[in-house]
């Protein structure tokens, strides 16, 4: 019996304000009674220990009653990115050429809850992010990645480690390489990956955020193509014109 075609193109996605619309970290704050955090609890977080900082406001927020019926509600909620759900349905629709994994600085509660209440968490194959889940008590109790040695990122995550490994990990398992790899982000956080594709590859940094102009200003140092977004449709239109070429 053959064995069925391999995807030809990985397509990674982060997903805060790539996929979604709004930071999941801020749009859970709508389920705090009076939607916003103590000055005491803003001023803690210390640069590069974002996870640290997201740690104590889950904390805060169970100690506040914040029930896990409203953690979710407030999830569902979040609007998707222009064009994302018609960008996953065109992938669904081409699930031979494309696989998909999303590699985000959110929490795993917070990503799969919104991915199945959109009814898209099946197109992906992988989630990279930091694990959460309830304990007990109904507490959502968030923990880091992993460690790095990498300068560039939060100490909780190195995307640009697990682009490398996953990329290494299914070559080993697909017995080939993807012909292309397509990174869509938006943040300083994306840089680090993106810097590791080569000019096969491409990233689309959502347009005039931060990802778009922090390339921009990297030179010779980013190899990939450089396609920016400000919908879904515009990262469709391209991948649609790469299956069609080949």
């Amino acid at each position: 019996m053959t064995a069925a075609p391999q995807p030809r193109f990985l397509v990674l996605f982060d997903f805060d304000e790539t996929l979604v619309n709004e930071n999941s970290d801020d749009a859970v704050l709508q389920a705090l009674p009076g939607q916003q955090l103590p000055d005491w609890l803003k001023n803690s977080y210390r640069e590069g220990h974002y996870n640290e900082y997201m740690r104590q406001i889950l904390a805060y927020m169970a100690e506040q009653g914040v029930t896990p019926h409203a953690i979710r509600s407030a999830l569902e909620s979040i609007p998707p990115t222009p064009g994302a759900l018609a960008l996953l349905h065109f992938l669904q629709s081409h699930q031979h050429d494309f696989e998909l994994a999303v590699v985000s600085d959110a929490n795993m509660y917070f990503i799969e809850t919104w991915l199945k209440h959109a009814g898209v968490r099946h197109l992906f194959q992988r989630i990279f992010t930091n694990p959460a889940s309830f304990d007990d008590a109904e507490r959502l109790v968030l923990l880091p990645f992993h460690t790095h040695s990498c300068p560039r990122c939060p100490d909780n995550m190195c995307k640009q480690v697990i682009l490398r490994e996953y990329l290494a990990l299914r070559q080993k398992e697909r017995g080939t390489p993807f012909q292309q790899v397509f990174y869509v982000g938006d943040g300083a956080n994306d840089v680090c990956p993106s810097l590791a594709l080569g000019p096969r590859d491409a990233v689309f940094p959502r347009r005039d955020f931060a990802l778009h102009s922090l390339l921009k200003a990297e030179g010779t140092k980013f190899k990939a193509n450089l396609i920016p977004w400000s919908s879904g449709q515009d990262v469709m239109d391209c991948l649609k014109k790469i299956v069609e070429e080949r």
